[in-house]
């Protein structure tokens, strides 16, 4: 009996360290400390800026 009462306790244990390992892990990549930077966009363009995202929406939009 007390093999099973020790079997519990150590799944208890390892179920405590997984809940509080992960939300400390999240917060360390959260503040890792890297920042990442916008570029900045061209205010005397009117046109729309060509990045992968709006050539691939005017190849899907292709009759």
């Amino acid at each position: 009996m007390t093999e099973k009462a020790d079997k519990a306790s150590s799944r208890r244990d390892f179920l405590k360290l997984a809940g509080s390992a992960a939300p400390a892990a999240a917060v360390a990549a959260a503040t890792a400390g890297t920042e990442a930077e916008a570029a900045e966009p061209d205010p005397s363009s009117d046109r729309m800026q060509d990045t992968a995202h709006t050539r691939a929406y005017y190849a899907a939009a292709r009759f």
